[in-house]
């Protein structure tokens, strides 16, 4: 499968920002299995290769549909993937980015959300259109919003029904930070 132009690989505190590749499909179907990652994400809850396969295009896709940039987080020493985390442009112009991520369950509590959020976030103010940039996450989700905090997200406020998360609409705290400024 060809890969997306324009993806750059990117590194940082033990993980491997990357392309989704061939070799990723094992590991879509199994995130497709797990409880909440088909309810947030694009995945589909199917056991299928072929979904999985539909899974990595879509994310290809992203860059060349104006829509962002989206990653495999892979760990750094071996490059498997561990999770998911993108950077959508849609409000580029007006100053505005904001990303999202998932890890999958067999990954979760070994700080590589923490190490994709920071480096993304990081590159993310090297576009100099980029003043802020937003993540939404669920407050019952503490593991999440400690991970943003620790990555300089500031908790800006609560967005009452905010996400549709399967068949509910779902509040989220609205989290940003913000490009340094020159002084």
């Amino acid at each position: 499968m060809p890969m997306p132009s324009g993806v750059p690989v990117l590194h940082g505190g033990g993980v491997r920002l990357r392309p989704f590749a061939d070799g990723d499909v094992p590991f879509v179907v199994a995130a497709s299995h797990d409880s909440l990652i088909p309810l947030i994400t694009s995945v589909r809850r199917s056991s299928s290769t072929e979904d999985a396969v539909d899974y990595i295009h879509r994310q290809h896709a992203r860059l060349a549909a104006g829509v962002g940039y989206s990653f495999a987080a892979a760990a750094a020493d071996t490059d498997v993937a561990v999770g998911q985390i993108s950077l959508w442009t849609r409000d580029i112009a007006r100053g505005r980015v904001s990303t999202g991520y998932w890890i999958a369950e067999a990954h979760r509590g070994r700080g590589f959300a923490r190490a994709a959020l920071a480096t993304l976030s990081d590159w993310a103010f090297t576009f100099p259109e980029v003043a802020r940039l937003e993540l939404h996450v669920e407050p019952e989700n503490a593991a999440s919003w400690r991970t943003a905090e620790s990555c300089g997200f500031d908790r800006e406020g609560l967005l009452r029904c905010w996400q549709r998360v399967g068949s509910e609409d779902r509040d989220m705290f609205v989290y940003s930070r913000v490009a340094p400024r020159e002084t």
